[in-house]
């Protein structure tokens, strides 16, 4: 019998009673006379205190024996945090799970590609979570296929394979022993929300305010690839490859109903679920500002940015290796020259690309095994960059080095910086961008030296790595706050200056 972990409800009591969507998808309530649980936005009638048991997450929930509710859609909630609260393995393996890793192979396999053994991920599960990898991965499974049937007008069928069902049998048979009728009948009861277009598939994708969208748009449209990526004032669109295939993805984000809608254009359906993971990884999706805003809002030296701006979140790159190649041309080079770099890269080895929403995405990112011999002389690229992108794009290729979040980052961190001309800042950035390590911190970026001082200074590393020893375990967090304050900071003088000088 599994121990399930629950929480104290005198901790949550005052966010339940209020129904605060900061805590949706963090603490899940399991009612003792209904047998159902909810999320903490659930619009029936709060229940009263001693009906109730709180999880921390849904699969905690389940295990418990408790079912999900038909009203608030606990599959529709933004989702728990992988690394909140757990270890970082724990953080990789659910990363990994929520990608689909238990839906053809085992436990011992996903151990495996996370470098422990599967007794030890058994224990670590229980041990953080109150539940097993299967627990995790079957509530999942379930609350995706959910949240296909109730926004989508999927067949049956799709649905079931794309949330790793292995039989339609197996797909009915759960649903009728969770809730009690048939897949069919519960979209029946529901409908759908959104129609399918001819241009794609759509999927609500909540989030939890703060969330400084505008701020991380801004930060993705400096740095978008022309062809591949294009970023609107409230949206972001690009193109990918996923299992030899080519699509694209389209984001619009709503402040109003805190949530984005994903509009996703792919032939194969059984790996929708890698597709919304990698986006929900993307934007940061699953974060709880709310959380570290209050730990940074304590420190000196961020209280002010905190102040600021408000639900500041980590962009994570589609691809690693894409990210990886980036930050590899851009070192010692302005973010816009590094951008027309890439974007010769692309329109020379790229494949093209025919977009369903026009002439704005047009092209593929090259693959690891194309550039890894790829000619790459002429491009305005240096010898020594070229040499440092052909040399990962081979380790990417031989299995050397993953961005699928299996690899700890201090392990990839060693591996990335033997390639000559990759330096330990382009790891941490790495790191950051690619392998969604919410603890990587380039201690030798020169606008963190100066964001992290007094006015007018500038730390060496050192002295920025003692200071950021406090802002553990969200120094990802921090960079992005000091860049993007220092860049508001900077604006704002500008302006200041333009309005002196006016007559």
């Amino acid at each position: 019998m599994h121990s399930i972990q629950q929480l104290d409800p005198d901790d949550f009591e005052q966010a339940r009673q209020a129904r605060d969507p900061r805590y949706d998808g963090r603490i899940f309530i399991g009612v003792l006379t209904t047998g159902i649980y909810c999320r903490p936005v659930c619009p029936v009638r709060i229940p009263r205190k001693e009906n109730i048991r709180l999880y921390s997450s849904a699969a905690a929930a389940a295990e418990a024996g408790f079912r999900p509710c038909l009203r608030c859609r606990p599959e529709s909630s933004p989702g728990t945090p992988a690394w909140l609260g757990t270890s970082h393995t724990v953080a990789r393996a659910l990363q990994q799970i929520a990608q689909g890793a238990l839906a053809q192979g085992s436990v011992a396999d996903l151990a495996a590609q996370l470098g422990v053994g599967a007794r030890h991920l058994g224990r670590l599960f229980q041990l953080h979570l109150g539940v097993s990898p299967l627990a995790v991965a079957n509530t999942q499974r379930l609350h995706f296929a959910k949240k296909l049937i109730d926004e989508t007008q999927l067949p049956m069928a799709d649905i079931c394979y794309a949330a790793g069902f292995s039989s339609v049998r197996r797909f009915n048979a759960v649903f009728q022993q969770v809730y009690g009728r048939a897949p069919l009948s519960l979209r029946r009861q529901g409908g759908a929300e959104n129609e399918e277009a001819p241009d794609g598939i759509h999927i609500r994708l909540p989030y939890r305010p703060p969330f400084d969208w505008p701020a991380m748009l801004a930060y993705l449209a400096t740095r978008a690839i022309p062809g591949v990526e294009a970023v609107g004032e409230d949206s972001y669109s690009r193109t990918f490859v996923l299992d030899g295939e080519a699509g694209e993805i389209h984001l619009r984000f709503s402040r109003e109903r805190h949530e984005a809608l994903l509009t996703i254009v792919f032939v194969n359906t059984r790996v929708l679920q890698q597709i919304v993971e990698r986006v929900r990884l993307m934007f940061d999706l699953k974060a709880v500002s709310v959380e570290i805003d209050r730990f940074f809002s304590q420190d000196p030296y961020l209280a002010g940015a905190v102040q600021r701006q408000p639900g500041i979140r980590v962009p994570v790159a589609w691809d690693g290796f894409e990210v990886a190649v980036r930050a590899i041309i851009g070192q010692q080079v302005s973010v816009k020259g590094a951008t027309t770099l890439v974007s010769r890269l692309v329109h020379a080895h790229g494949e093209a690309y025919a977009s369903v929403s026009g002439d704005a995405l047009n092209r593929l990112f090259p693959s690891p095994a194309l550039l890894a011999t790829a000619k790459l002389d002429g491009l305005g690229i240096t010898t020594r960059r070229i040499a440092a992108i052909q040399a990962l794009a081979a380790a990417v290729r031989d299995g050397e080095l993953r961005f699928d979040g299996s690899m700890d980052s201090v392990d990839f961190c060693a591996r990335i910086v033997q390639i000559p001309g990759i330096g330990p800042w382009t790891a941490q950035y790495i790191a950051m961008r690619a392998l969604s390590d919410p603890d990587a911190f380039p201690d030798a970026d020169l606008i963190l030296l100066r964001a992290a001082a007094d006015e007018g200074e500038t730390l060496t590393p050192k002295q920025l790595q003692q200071r950021s020893q406090a802002w553990r375990p969200w120094r990802a967090y921090s960079v992005m706050l000091l860049w993007q304050d220092y860049a508001r900071r900077n604006t704002d003088k500008a302006n200041s200056a333009n309005r002196r000088t006016k007559p």
